[in-house]
C-alpha cells in the first residue's frame, strides 16, 4: 500500500514509523521535508491521499492536533487523532478515515506500531457509508 507520511519534527518514533512500515512491506509517499511547518505537513499528506498519490496517509507533529486539523482542511480527508489501536481501529471502520495522525509527545514506538497495524489493516464498514456519506 501506498502510505502518505509527513511530520513537522524527525524524532525516533518517527524514524520507527518509517522502518515499520517498510517492513510492512508499505511503500513511503513522502510528500514534505521532515521538519517543514506542521500546516504544511497535513495539508501536504491530505493532499496526496485525495489526488490518488497515496492510498492512506499519515501525520505527525508534537502534540498530533495541529496536522490532523490542517489534512482535515483538504477536501475529502477524514485524519483522525488516535492514541490506541482500538481507536485507530475503529477510525477506520466506522468513520472511514483516510489519515492517521500521531502526538510526537505522548506515542511510544511501540504503540505506534501498533495502531499502524490496526489502522492499515482495518476496512471501513459498509454499513456506516450513510453516516460517513454525511460528512461530505
Amino acid at each position: 500500500m501506498r502510505i502518505a507520511f509527513g511530520t513537522d519534527q524527525a524524532t525516533a518514533l518517527t524514524a520507527a514509523i518509517k522502518q515499520h512500515l517498510t517492513n510492512s512491506g508499505h511503500h513511503i509517499v513522502t510528500t514534505t521535508t521532515e521538519g517543514a511547518a506542521w500546516p504544511d505537513v497535513g495539508q501536504a499528506v491530505g493532499k496526496a491521499v485525495t489526488d490518488g498519490s497515496a492510498d492512506l496517509g499519515v501525520v505527525c507533529c508534537w502534540t498530533g492536533t495541529g496536522v490532523s486539523i490542517a489534512a482535515n482542511k483538504v477536501a475529502g480527508v477524514r485524519a483522525a487523532l488516535c492514541t490506541d489501536a482500538k481507536t485507530a481501529h475503529g477510525a477506520r471502520r466506522w468513520n472511514d478515515a483516510n489519515v492517521l495522525a500521531m502526538s510526537l509527545r505522548l506515542t511510544s514506538a511501540d504503540v505506534a506500531t501498533e495502531m499502524l497495524d490496526a489502522f492499515l489493516n482495518s476496512e471501513p464498514d459498509p454499513n456506516e457509508y450513510p453516516e460517513i456519506a454525511k460528512l461530505s
